[in-house]
């Protein structure tokens, strides 16, 4: 998508900004968490010359939207205003930052992401799950990867013989994902006599007001792509059957990367493997889990090894 080219002038809007912002060039789930800010800001003050947007109405617009969210949720459409604003200073729209005073909250860290081998084996060999969702939920442990790359990605991206799976990273990036055996055997399963379109197809075809994109429907069933909102809801639905407190489809890329990292993966290989880029947010997951720990401190019990 090419993005607008706007006028430099004093009358621009908030709202004419913002489009030109969300009409670049960027990977599919960066513009769908960017829309989500940026359409609030453009509900709220569209009408508004950009000039007049300054730092107390921002700081003011964030706390009245967003006050009672996660710390996640918070410092997400904070990153997304920061980008904005830093968009158009490039720009040469306005000349101060708005988004200046606008503060990250500290996250909590969750250090029980990580689901347990055991549990998720007990998910997998499962006969009342779809083979369908058996085989994403595979894919998304033996690779590692985000969910939304392996839901993007089609058939012809796909090379069995070699078990890996052509994506685009976070960012854009083109990267292979490499599966194992468990997701090798699924996977024709899912994919049946088509050569081409979304791997991973919705339950039926779209209503004609909601028909998708071209490159997200099926030639042959006309079935559109499944979506991660969906996808989400059955991975949920389904690990509460396994766990009462159930999962959400993150943890599967999450749990890879501790069972990695408990195996004693380096950790250039778990970026590899993950395409991370920062270390940094890599070693959120590549921490040992509450059983490794629990296994470690046993061997090391004193008493048990007087007793052995």
């Amino acid at each position: 998508m090419v993005a607008k080219v706007l006028p430099l002038r004093e009358t621009m809007t908030v709202g004419e900004a913002t489009e030109a912002f969300l009409g670049r060039s960027m990977p599919p789930t960066t513009r769908r968490s960017y829309t989500q800010t940026i359409k609030r800001l453009c509900r709220t003050y569209g009408d508004l010359p950009l000039p007049a947007l300054d730092g107390t109405t921002l700081d003011g617009f964030t706390s009245a939207t967003w006050e009672g969210c996660a710390p996640a949720t918070w410092n997400r459409h904070v990153a997304t205003l920061r980008s904005f604003s830093a968009y158009a200073r490039r720009r040469g729209w306005i000349t101060d930052d708005p988004a200046a005073s606008l503060e990250r909250r500290k996250e909590p860290e969750d250090r029980t992401k990580a689901i347990a081998e055991s549990f998720l084996e007990r998910l997998f060999r499962r006969d009342d799950v779809a083979v369908r969702e058996k085989c994403l939920w595979r894919l998304l442990y033996e690779t590692a990867a985000r969910a939304e790359e392996v839901l993007s990605s089609n058939i012809n991206d796909l090379d069995l013989e070699n078990k890996r799976l052509r994506v685009r990273r976070k960012g854009g990036d083109a990267d292979w994902l490499h599966f194992q055996s468990g997701s090798a055997r699924l996977l024709p399963r899912v994919i049946g006599d088509r050569r081409a379109g979304p791997i991973f197809l919705a339950e039926r075809r779209p209503a004609p007001a909601r028909t998708p994109a071209a490159a997200d429907l099926c030639p042959v069933t006309g079935r559109g792509r499944l979506s991660y909102e969906r996808a989400e809801y059955l991975f949920k639905l389904n690990s509460f059957k396994v766990d009462s407190k159930g999962w959400m489809l993150h943890q599967l890329r999450h749990s890879a990367l501790t069972h990695l990292a408990e195996a004693g993966v380096s950790l250039p290989l778990l970026m590899a493997k993950s395409g991370h880029q920062n270390l940094r947010s890599l070693q959120r997951y590549a921490r040992p889990g509450d059983e490794a720990v629990a296994a470690m401190t046993a061997a090391h019990d004193p008493a048990v090894r007087r007793r052995r």
